[in-house]
C-alpha cells in the first residue's frame, strides 16, 4: 500500500559538504522526439526561451556550487563540445561516447573515473524547472540519508507539471520510498530529470549500454530508491510542441 500525502513533514539534517560537488549532464542522446528540430542540432542545444536546453542544467548545478560536471556526447557531439568551450563555471569534463551510444546507465559508468567517490547530481540536458520557496538542488542535498538511500530523485506532480500527458512513474510512501506505477495505473508522480545517487549504486557494472530504470528498480527492491517532490514547477520539454508552453511559464511564472 502506497501513500501520496502532500502533507508530510520530511525532516532534513544539515547537508553534508561532500554531497553533490560533482555533476553529470546527459546529453548524448539522439533527440528523435524532438524532431525535426533536431535533423541539424543535437537536443540540448535545442532553445526554449533563446537559450540552448543544457544552459538550464549547467545553470542549476553552478547555482548548487557543483565544482565540476561531465557532460557526455555522442550526436553531433562537436557542435555540444563548442558550446560548452564558451562555459565558465563549473569545470566541464567530456565524456565522448562518439564511438557507441552506452545509454544513461552505461554513459555514467564510463564517466565515473570522473565522478569521485561521493554521491553526485546525474540532471538530463533537457531538465527545466522553476524554483520553489529553496533551489531543489539543495533540498535533495538536504534530505540525502547515507545511510538509508542509494538514489534520491527529483519528482513532479503529475497533475501540476507543464507540458507533461503521461500516466506518471512513481507512488511514494509517507517516508519518500518509491513503488514503480503498475500496469493500467496512474502515478501521481513523474521523474523530474535530477537526482542524487552514490557511486555504490554501479558495483559490477560494466561499461556496456544499459539504461539506469535498470539501477532503480534494483534500489526500489531493496528499499533504497527514494523521492524527494519539487515545491515549483517543473517543465516537461520532450517535443517541439511543449516549447511554446515552457516559454510561457519561464516568462510569466
Amino acid at each position: 500500500m502506497t501513500l501520496e500525502d502532500d502533507t508530510v513533514t520530511i525532516a532534513r539534517p544539515s547537508a553534508d559538504p561532500r554531497l553533490g560537488r560533482r555533476a553529470m549532464i546527459m546529453a548524448a542522446g539522439l533527440g528523435r522526439r524532438m524532431l525535426p528540430l533536431t535533423e541539424d542540432r543535437p537536443k540540448p542545444l535545442v532553445e526554449v526561451g533563446g537559450r540552448p536546453l543544457i544552459a538550464y542544467s549547467l545553470d542549476r548545478i553552478a547555482q548548487a556550487g557543483v565544482e565540476r560536471a561531465v557532460v557526455n556526447v555522442h550526436y553531433r557531439a562537436d557542435q555540444i563540445e563548442a558550446f560548452l568551450g564558451g562555459v565558465g563555471q563549473p569545470d566541464i569534463v567530456v565524456s565522448d561516447e562518439r564511438d557507441r551510444l552506452l545509454d544513461t546507465g552505461g554513459g555514467i559508468v564510463r564517466a565515473l573515473p570522473e565522478l569521485g567517490g561521493d554521491p553526485f547530481f546525474i540532471l538530463n540536458s533537457d531538465a527545466i524547472w522553476i524554483e520553489g520557496a529553496e533551489p531543489a538542488l539543495e533540498r535533495l542535498r538536504a534530505r540525502w540519508d547515507e545511510d538509508a538511500m542509494d538514489c534520491l530523485m527529483l519528482l513532479a506532480a503529475t497533475a501540476t507539471s507543464i507540458g507533461y500527458t503521461g500516466y506518471g512513474d512513481f507512488h511514494m510512501d509517507p517516508d519518500g520510498r518509491l513503488f514503480r506505477r503498475g500496469e493500467g495505473e496512474v502515478a501521481p508522480f513523474t521523474f523530474a530529470g535530477a537526482y542524487l545517487v552514490h557511486p555504490r549504486l554501479f558495483a559490477g557494472m560494466a561499461e556496456e549500454p544499459f539504461s539506469m530504470n535498470l539501477l532503480w528498480d534494483r534500489a526500489a527492491a531493496r528499499g533504497r530508491l527514494y523521492g524527494l517532490r519539487h515545491d515549483g514547477v517543473w517543465l516537461h520539454v520532450g517535443t517541439p510542441d511543449a516549447i511554446a508552453a515552457a516559454e510561457t511559464a519561464l516568462r510569466d511564472l
